[in-house]
């Protein structure tokens, strides 16, 4: 069964900090805690296993180079019997159940996905900012310009905190002006994940990132 529950955000004026005016979001969650938990682990699960890396790739002795000749003839030497020098028995040769770039895809449905989405943004509602714009105009790329508009909502970029910042689109110069800060992500609205929702500790939202979280994670 699921519950219908009303979040109201103040959303912070960009010329003055001090002038708030209030917006409401209502998201649906499961009644139960415990369901909530076990959508959550699940929608975890399948984005680690969908971004694990799978780099190693060990050759069969098919796919070793060489070995075509048969080392030595089948009877009179003396040796055990041989048909090829890339035998996974013989140095530089194959590798029996060596790790392949096999690629293992974990699903989970829409809803689940979108329900554990909106558990985290109702998790995380005391440690959310919302601002009328983040950054009016940024017309050339400016960590600076990051750094000190964070410091205006009392967010500092050192390690103690995770800073998120949800954007409604992601402008070139902003994804290179945040790309060096170590401990800010950047985000749009319409892609956001539980990773990066786990591990904040602070997130700051636009406005109009706000409407699209509504209207895209509601359903």
């Amino acid at each position: 069964m699921n519950i219908k529950k009303k979040l109201i955000y103040s959303i912070i004026s960009s010329q003055d900090i001090n002038q708030k005016h209030h917006e409401e979001i209502i998201i649906k969650l499961c009644k139960q805690n415990s369901n909530n938990v076990h959508v959550l682990h699940r929608a975890l699960t399948q984005q680690l296993i969908n971004n694990k890396p799978r780099h190693a790739n060990t050759k069969t002795r098919s796919e070793v180079r060489g070995g075509g000749k048969k080392p030595w003839k089948q009877k009179g030497t003396g040796r055990a019997r041989a048909g090829s020098n890339r035998s996974p028995i013989w140095r530089g040769g194959g590798v029996i159940f060596g790790p392949r770039t096999t690629i293992h895809k974990n699903k989970i449905n829409k809803k689940e996905k979108q329900l554990a989405l909106r558990i985290l943004i109702e998790n995380k509602f005391k440690n959310t900012i919302v601002t009328e714009n983040f950054i009016d105009q940024l017309n050339k790329p400016s960590t600076k310009v990051i750094v000190n508009t964070l410091k205006k909502y009392t967010l500092e970029t050192d390690k103690k905190n995770n800073i998120l910042i949800i954007v409604s689109e992601k402008s070139y110069n902003l994804y290179l002006s945040t790309r060096n800060l170590k401990n800010v992500e950047l985000l749009s609205a319409n892609h956001l994940n539980i990773i990066s929702l786990l591990k904040a500790t602070k997130i700051i939202i636009n406005k109009d990132a706000l409407n699209i979280i509504n209207k895209t994670y509601n359903d």
